[in-house]
């Protein structure tokens, strides 16, 4: 089998309005998938069919081949899911809260305690065993919340905004611990933030308005986005008039004396252009790098919406 989950025309609404309509998708055994969408976007709604919180309207989901709406209970056994807030139980410490959820996934008495220990310390938390986990930082509290999604070693991992509300060092080593688990599993990384997409998959499925417009690589996705501003430094600017006589330019805004943001056209060597002109008129030209397209303007590109 190629693939472990697989979507087939799934569609939600929760009164008249869809949330989701028409969602079909296909994700391997191992590695880092994206799943990118703005806030109400039906990433949420997408990802609690798909773990089995949630009954579809339409569609069917599968789990390793196992239809979700005949057999819920044994395709939830190849499922670990971590919403954006972590359903962990402060007053408990991380043994006790590991076993009780080793104990809703229905696991073997005698496969619990090894499992466990495994999943604590690939989370790095085994030193932590007896501690409350009310006493825990914020990047170890979501240490633990990934442990219980792995503790009985299923083979999709889902996760929902994991990164959100971690300090820069926490970010980082739960990127690390992420990467870590898809080595032998496929995950399901779910974000509004595209620097967190681009950092961990290599596979991006992008949500807008409760449709898929966008599923391919990542390298894809990036070949795709078209730069339509930069940023250039100079020693000797012109005005904004002169800047904007440059043809293709659409808009100039100076940041700062020498450093502006130059607006342009997508369909124009602006880049040469602006060397040229710099060269010409004695700007004196130090610097120039292209912007990324900001998220909402990539959404509208791939949505094939105007802006």
């Amino acid at each position: 089998m190629t693939s472990i989950v697989k979507l087939e025309h799934l569609s939600h609404k929760y009164t008249s309005a869809w949330a989701i309509r028409d969602i079909n998708m296909e994700i391997g055994q191992t590695g880092i998938v994206g799943l990118l969408g703005s806030n109400g976007a039906g990433k949420s709604t997408t990802m609690n069919i798909l773990c089995g919180a949630l009954n579809q309207t339409e569609g069917n989901v599968y789990i390793n081949g196992i239809n979700m709406r005949d057999e819920p209970q044994l395709a939830k056994k190849e499922i670990g899911f971590l919403p954006q807030n972590p359903p962990l139980y402060m007053d408990l410490t991380v043994d006790e809260y590991l076993n009780y959820c080793a104990g809703l996934r229905l696991m073997p008495k005698d496969k619990m305690k090894p499992a466990i220990k495994e999943a604590k310390e690939r989370c790095g938390i085994d030193h932590y065993s007896s501690r409350l986990i009310r006493n825990l930082s914020g990047g170890y509290r979501q240490r633990v919340g990934i442990a219980q999604a792995i503790v009985h070693r299923p083979k999709l991992v889902v996760l929902d905004e994991p990164t959100n509300g971690l300090d820069p060092n926490q970010i980082v080593e739960v990127r690390a611990l992420i990467k870590e688990i898809a080595q032998d599993r496929a995950v399901i990384f779910s974000s509004h933030i595209l620097s967190e997409i681009q950092v961990l998959c290599k596979e991006i499925k992008m949500i807008e308005s409760g449709r898929i417009v966008f599923s391919d690589s990542m390298d894809a996705f990036n070949n795709y986005v078209e730069p339509h501003s930069m940023l250039i430094h100079m020693e000797n600017p012109p005005s904004a008039a002169e800047l904007q006589k440059i043809a293709g330019v659409t808009k100039t805004d100076f940041l700062t004396e020498r450093q502006v943001r130059i607006h342009f056209s997508g369909d124009q060597d602006i880049t040469e252009k602006i060397v040229a002109a710099s060269v010409h008129n004695g700007w004196r030209l130090r610097e120039i790098s292209l912007d990324k397209s900001a998220l909402d303007e990539i959404f509208s590109q791939l949505s094939g919406k105007s802006k």
